[in-house]
């Protein structure tokens, strides 16, 4: 009980008859009101979880010091605070995985102390994407590290410790997106401050206009890559002729296609199925019609409704007028979606439309980051067959902007840009994604008067 209840070991100084051990000014153990099922409770192991941990120990409230003989590698500082988190909860039966994870597992923690049930928990914690809740757990990591160092509780933290830890991922050079994936993530695990999430107290609001303010966003002016060299690329060699062609080259060649003709972000690219409810070609191969999987759940699930069936036309079926014709034909969508679906029918084993090429995954379904690496692959070989050097810094997002940047200087209303990207306001097009595609510029049209009689 004393390293409980007794927070430090001074003596009375003013000769009162007081207890030398002053009483702690926090509680840091709390105990269910409910009564606690003894019967099928075992000592030491996982059954009967008692719910003392809305605030479990901590080296900064209990005394407790770390070991001496921590490394100071990555591998040691992760197993001293396994080390730290195992002495604090002493016998309190937590399962291992959670002691050694606690990313949102500690808001799982906070939730089942409020008395929701299991259900509801997962309920609530399903409002966020898998992938959200995967940054949230790595992120939550850094900040538990950052707290083990200092002797801090990272659930129960104050305010003025968030906002060094804010400080001081400034201070590296983070991006300001990038501290608010942390604040979102330090408040989705956080107790929180006077019936509020950290991330809503006043100063927290303002320490982040600030940070706006000294940090803003920027995005590119120009685009990343040039469009006309990747389609000149993919209508030749080496991705035609698309009959003979390998399969990894045409898995490229689709991925990439299906990104700049549908805007369409790469977790949803990755959902797209081959079921026959869920893609159809039309007997002529003039379209193609396809969707994502039913339980594909979007990023933004307010507007889930605008994830519908896409109807792509085909780009210049034969019969051809003339050559260029032909070659324009190369970039159809419809056909290399249809070929690509033929070629991988014996080989796949799932409905995923991008499923792997290499022996020992073949036909298994790939992930979202695979995808990704296949699209920057497919525009870096795009650049060698044109015997140019690829630009450094590619990501597969910036497709997104591209093909819209592109689609609004050809005339395509902002609406259905929007419609077609998932955007609910075309504010995030303008701020995030519209780059400067058009040609040419002013300072050309200007100068151009030189040339023209008067």
């Amino acid at each position: 009980m004393p390293p409980v209840l007794l927070s430090d070991r001074r003596r009375c100084t003013i000769g009162c008859g007081c207890s030398s051990p002053r009483m702690a000014r926090r509680v840091t153990v709390r105990v269910p009101s409910v009564e606690l099922d003894r019967a099928n409770t075992t000592e030491g192991s996982g059954a009967g979880h008692v719910m003392i941990l809305i605030a479990p120990f901590w080296p900064g409230d209990c005394g407790l010091r770390r070991s001496r003989n921590c490394s100071t590698t990555s591998r040691g500082r992760y197993q001293r605070r396994r080390d730290l988190l195992s002495q604090a909860l002493g016998k309190f039966s937590i399962p291992p995985s959670e002691i050694s994870s606690l990313g949102l597992a500690r808001e799982r923690l906070n939730l089942s102390a409020a008395g929701l049930p299991p259900k509801v928990i997962e309920t609530i914690q399903n409002a966020r994407a898998a992938s959200t809740r995967s940054l949230y757990d790595l992120k939550w990591r850094v900040f538990e590290e950052w707290c083990a160092d200092k002797n801090i509780v990272p659930f129960l933290c104050s305010v003025s410790n968030v906002l060094s830890f804010l400080q001081d991922l400034l201070d590296k050079g983070r991006a300001f997106s990038t501290v608010k994936v942390y604040l979102s993530a330090i408040s989705a695990c956080h107790v929180g401050i006077d019936s509020g999430t950290i991330g809503r107290h006043p100063l927290v609001c303002r320490f982040m206009r600030g940070a706006r303010r000294l940090h803003p966003v920027s995005k590119p002016l120009v685009p990343p890559w040039d469009l006309s060299v990747v389609l000149n690329a993919l209508s030749k060699a080496p991705f035609e002729p698309i009959d003979s062609i390998v399969l990894k080259l045409l898995a490229l060649k689709t991925a990439l296609l299906l990104a700049l003709t549908t805007a369409k972000r790469v977790s949803e690219l990755q959902a797209l199925s081959v079921h026959p409810s869920c893609m159809m070609f039309a007997p002529d191969g003039q379209r193609a019609l396809f969707r994502t999987n039913p339980a594909f759940v979007p990023k933004v699930l307010d507007h889930a409704d605008t994830v519908r069936a896409v109807d792509l036309p085909a780009f210049h079926p034969p019969p051809f007028s003339s050559p260029e014709e032909e070659r324009l034909h190369c970039l159809c969508p419809v056909r290399t979606l249809y070929m690509y679906v033929q070629r991988t029918r014996t080989l796949r084993k799932s409905n995923q439309l991008f499923v792997s090429w290499a022996d020992s995954f073949k036909g298994k379904p790939i992930s979202r980051q695979r995808l990704s690496h296949w699209m920057v692959e497919a525009i870096v070989l795009c650049y060698n067959s044109m015997n140019m050097e690829p630009p450094v810094g590619l990501r597969a997002h910036s497709t997104r902007g591209m093909s819209t940047s592109w689609a609004l200087f050809k005339g395509i209303s902002i609406q259905e840009i929007c419609a077609a990207a998932s955007w609910s306001s075309p504010h995030t097009f303008i701020r995030f994604y519209r780059l400067d595609v058009t040609e040419p510029s002013l300072a050309h049209s200007v100068l151009g008067v030189s040339s023209q009689r008067v």
